[in-house]
């Protein structure tokens, strides 16, 4: 492929960026390096994205003007993905590659080992596991080409810090959320008025991909206990993913079908939130948990699990209430707490949305501009 000069009007004193996103899908970890390189572009910073071709990024590049080269991919590891970052680097004077998951990172150190590329990078790491201790994960974190990783909380900056032997490189930095999404809610709740809900009964709801570690079948539990104890609400699942079979039929076998509604995936998450009475999130392992973040933006009240860094935005007692990780009978219990007490709700809101301001986009963008610059990259 030919590579093509991006479409960016050139800024004075400014470097280019390369962002590497390598997955066909979009959730949160695409939609925060969409918010990085728009709040990039603000402050003049040069960047083109290269993405995994018919990609959501591409398309999301495409829709928005981004400049971006589109890869196609069929393995985890292509020669020809991390050639290509070599040649990128080289045609426009790359300054630094900033990694968004774990197939872009093993790219960016493929064209550092095979091809020589001397660029730095820096890697975002937002998931709350170990490193695999596996000899190349270990190569690969630890590789020479790397100055910073940008963990989305300290909890994974706790994580990682064991299998570098340079823990310094690693820095917290948090995801942020857009706020301007929810500047102008509908007057009438959606999810009431599109699913019928009564005024009787409290709207309960989790926003969140179907996956492994969000732990839905938790949620599920806690639905349960709800209902035995006759609490009036109905639950919504908003979301999709690989685990939509299993959960729909652990529904049905917990015989709660009239109780729980699962949507599927909405694009209108910012009509959604502010009908919602409680925000339920069940997560077993979580970096950050940025649906969280627009909760609080919505002035809807947080019960979650204890997982990874929830506890770094969820302060139990001053901006939402914890339970620990699988405990559904805790975590009932937090949510009819929520409802029935009035002036805890009130302050639990009025604290989250004082806390809020540390997790906007434009702090996040600002943290890693200042990381790229301490590094002693020239962006």
């Amino acid at each position: 492929m030919a590579v093509r000069k991006p479409h960016i009007r050139p800024q004075p004193e400014s470097h280019m960026v390369l962002h590497i996103a390598t997955a066909r899908t979009w959730r949160g970890g695409e939609q925060q390096m969409a918010y990085l390189v728009e709040e990039l572009e603000k402050q003049g910073v040069e960047q083109t994205v290269l993405c995994t071709k018919n990609s959501a990024v591409e398309t999301y590049c495409r829709d928005h003007g981004i400049p971006f080269e589109a890869i196609a991919r069929r393995t985890s590891v292509s020669l020809r993905f991390a050639r290509h970052i070599r040649s990128l680097c080289r045609h426009f004077d790359v300054e630094v590659i900033h990694c968004h998951d774990a197939h872009a990172h093993t790219f960016a150190v493929m064209a550092a080992t095979l091809f020589g590329n001397p660029t730095p990078v820096v890697i975002s790491r937002r998931v709350d596991f170990p490193v695999s201790k596996s000899r190349f994960s270990r190569f690969k974190y630890n590789h020479h080409c790397i100055r910073a990783i940008l963990c989305v909380s300290d909890k994974i900056r706790e994580i990682t810090a064991p299998s570098l032997r340079n823990p310094s490189v690693l820095h917290t930095v948090y995801s942020g959320i857009d706020l301007d999404r929810f500047a102008n809610p509908p007057s009438v709740p959606v999810l009431r008025k599109e699913f019928g809900i009564p005024d009787d009964q409290r709207v309960v709801a989790n926003v969140a991909a179907l996956a492994p570690h969000k732990d839905y079948f938790t949620f599920v539990d806690t639905v349960s206990e709800l209902v035995k104890s006759h609490f009036p609400a109905h639950y919504f699942i908003i979301g999709d993913g690989p685990l939509r079979n299993e959960v729909e039929a652990y529904i049905r076998q917990k015989e709660l079908g009239s109780h729980i509604t699962m949507t599927g995936f909405r694009k209108d998450i910012p009509a959604l939130l502010p009908g919602i009475d409680v925000f339920l999130i069940t997560s077993k392992t979580e970096g950050l948990g940025t649906s969280i973040l627009d909760a609080f933006a919505c002035g809807v009240p947080v019960v979650a699990t204890d997982a990874g860094g929830i506890p770094e935005i969820v302060r139990d007692g001053e901006t939402g209430l914890l339970a620990p990780v699988g405990n559904p009978l805790e975590l009932a219990r937090h949510v009819r707490q929520m409802v029935e007490n009035d002036a805890l709700r009130k302050r639990l809101v009025e604290g989250a949305t004082h806390h809020l301001a540390a997790f906007t986009r434009s702090a996040t963008a600002d943290a890693t501009l200042k990381i790229y610059r301490s590094a002693g990259l020239g962006v």
